[in-house]
């Protein structure tokens, strides 16, 4: 078992991944002020689920598909422990410096924005996947999060207040969805 797990991190890049994920929360954490920001959150978690993405698919996807056991719990394992690592370090940041946004805040975009990731492996696979979070969390740079229109809202839900519910629901549909898609269809070839 030890050795299947070793294998499957090395296959999916899992140790250059977590380098990344660790050097981009800490470019995060130096850039953090008191008070935390949502955007650095957004950008935070969109940096890490990003590196995280990279690593759904394997090197031989056909490999992968002829495998005499069933992917999508594993696919699923995946992508929760890679999610909850991102969130773990960015969460831990306020331990040791300033935090870079209220828990709440960290743990919705991790959490909408991995879905994003997950989606972007099934429909583009994993060398483009981190394509979605980044340009969503950079949308959210450029479109004022104040505006009260239903599409603004929507765009901006990473930075939108932590008592938003259309900003829980979307980050919740988008993750439950990438995660059921990734689980199930895997990465696109």
């Amino acid at each position: 078992m030890t050795r299947w797990l070793l294998l499957h991190a090395r296959a999916r890049q899992v140790p250059a991944a977590a380098g990344a994920v660790v050097v981009g929360v800490a470019a995060a954490a130096l850039l953090a002020q008191p008070g935390g920001s949502p955007q650095l959150a957004a950008f935070g978690a969109a940096l890490g689920v990003a590196a995280v993405a990279t690593g759904l698919g394997g090197h031989d996807l056909a490999l992968d598909r002829t495998a005499a056991f069933g992917w999508p719990p594993r696919r699923a394992a995946h992508l929760l422990l890679g999610g909850a690592v991102v969130a773990a370090l960015l969460l831990a940041v306020g331990l040791v410096a300033d935090p870079i946004a209220p828990d709440a805040y960290v743990l919705r975009d991790v959490l909408g924005l991995g879905g994003l990731a997950a989606l972007g492996a099934v429909l583009l696979g994993a060398r483009a996947a981190w394509a979605l979070p980044i340009g969503w969390s950079g949308v959210t740079l450029v479109v004022p999060a104040g505006d009260d229109h239903w599409l603004s809202r929507l765009l901006t839900w990473p930075v939108q207040p932590t008592g938003t519910t259309s900003a829980t629901i979307t980050a919740v549909v988008l993750g439950g969805a990438g995660l059921l898609a990734y689980s199930w269809f895997g990465c696109r070839r």
